[in-house]
């Protein structure tokens, strides 16, 4: 049997190689010249269409779909010159496949956030991460925040001045508190949308540093509470108002809930049953129905409509901590968990949740949107992402090294009564943020 030398074989191979290399750049010089009669097509093409896309994303879906279609036709020659089995090449077009439409669907959806979800305030003033935020349910409509600097502070939402702070102690208590603000006068709203990441400067965020100096230390401080709301043996992590306005429920790290009557500060009821700390309470916008969440993994329906039967019921669909829960203006409830998993749930049958989201980090204090129900998840990731009632998911809010939150997000809010600024977040970056999300372009790109 002949046998061949091994500098012949290598000399061969050597051969074959430089003949592939030859190959491989005439190929690639004619694809040039293919592509470049292509997207010459394509812009033709564009001009006599009759479609409601802008131009710009027409433009850019065809370049994708012209970059899935290189991908493929390498392969394919790929293919024909080696003796790959169909298996492996089917394998490898799949792979192809997913990245490339990935591709597509990340560039698509991240144009569309940026039409339709934009920055239109920073509230910069608090020396530490931001735990939790509300807005006013009556007039003045103000923001409020509540910080790990043991202080809370009332904003004007449409100047992003802060208007009022209060010192809180951090001592197991929940404090009530009144006093009056005066908005200051409205300035022209900037216009955001037209600049682009690299024009916008918020390199003003942290001014205010550790030595207590920054926009909150040059308003009126409030020291003293008008109610003090005691019997928590750990920190009190959250609060709601029952329906009314009489009524508050608080949260604590000491496994309970209490109610408490606000005129009289009495403690009305301890709702006790979690084995571990809570996270959140929430109450239902027009009935006497409380919801807790914990780190046992579970949350809890307490139903105080009948004075005489105060009935509760459990709920299991976690298998992590259960960061937040809470209800819809119908009837839903939304729950968030560190499983990374949001459920929605219908009070007439909870047995299991209608709608599960899987998103890629923990999720953190939810909220629901009361006229459309859009759902804002703040992620430890420092991401924020909408989805509807379903678990379709509709937007991500933009977010670059210059705008948008830098550290995890804790909390998300909805003020659908304000038609420029509807909904806030924060995070652990010191700064709550006013976004402007247009809902109805929004629904119509769903």
């Amino acid at each position: 049997m002949p046998v061949e030398s091994g500098s012949s074989a290598a000399a061969r191979h050597t051969k074959q190689k430089r003949k592939s290399h030859s190959l491989s750049i005439r190929r690639s010089n004619s694809t040039d010249q293919d592509q470049r009669t292509v997207t010459g097509m394509q812009r033709d093409m564009l001009d006599g269409q009759d479609s409601k896309l802008p131009l710009s994303l027409r433009s850019n879906l065809l370049d994708l779909f012209g970059q899935i279609e290189r991908e493929f036709e390498n392969l394919y020659i790929e293919n024909l010159e080696s003796s790959h089995s169909t298996s492996q090449l089917s394998q490898k077009l799949m792979t192809t496949y997913k990245a490339s439409t990935s591709k597509i669907v990340s560039s698509f959806k991240a144009t569309t956030s940026r039409a339709v979800c934009q920055i239109l305030r920073e509230y910069v003033g608090h020396r530490d991460g931001i735990w939790d935020l509300a807005v006013t349910r009556s007039s003045p409509v103000v923001l409020g925040t509540a910080s790990a600097d043991h202080s809370a502070a009332l904003w004007s939402i449409e100047t992003g001045k802060c208007l009022l702070r209060y010192a809180a102690s951090g001592d197991q208590t929940a404090h009530i508190w009144r006093y009056m603000v005066q908005l200051p006068v409205i300035p022209p709203l900037a216009d955001f949308s037209a600049l682009c990441d690299d024009e916008l400067d918020f390199s003003d965020r942290e001014d205010c540093d550790g030595d207590g100096e920054g926009p909150c230390s040059e308003v009126p401080t409030i020291r003293v509470a008008t109610t003090t709301l005691k019997s928590h043996q750990g920190v009190v992590i959250a609060a709601d108002w029952l329906v009314g306005g009489k009524q508050v429920v608080t949260a604590s790290w000491d496994r309970a809930a209490n109610l408490y009557e606000v005129e009289t500060s009495e403690l009305v009821h301890t709702l006790t049953g979690h084995d571990q700390e809570l996270t959140h309470c929430c109450t239902h916008p027009s009935q006497r129905l409380v919801v807790t969440s914990s780190r046992d993994t579970t949350f809890r329906l307490w139903d105080f409509r009948d004075p005489s039967i105060h009935s509760v019921n459990v709920f299991q669909g976690h298998t992590d901590t259960v960061t937040s829960a809470v209800f819809t203006v119908g009837d839903n409830v939304v729950s968030g968990s560190d499983d990374r998993t949001v459920k929605v749930w219908d009070l007439k049958n909870m047995r299991s949740p209608i709608a599960t989201i899987r998103t890629d980090s923990a999720v953190n204090r939810i909220s629901v949107s009361a006229n459309q129900r859009i759902i804002a998840l703040p992620h430890d990731n420092r991401q924020v992402r909408l989805f509807d009632m379903t678990g379709v998911r509709l937007a991500r809010l933009p977010r670059s090294n210059r705008q948008g939150h830098r550290r995890m997000v804790c909390c998300s809010v909805w003020n659908e009564e304000n038609a420029s600024c509807n909904l806030f977040t924060c995070g652990f970056d010191r700064q709550a943020i006013g976004w402007n999300i247009n809902i109805p372009a929004l629904l119509q790109e769903k």
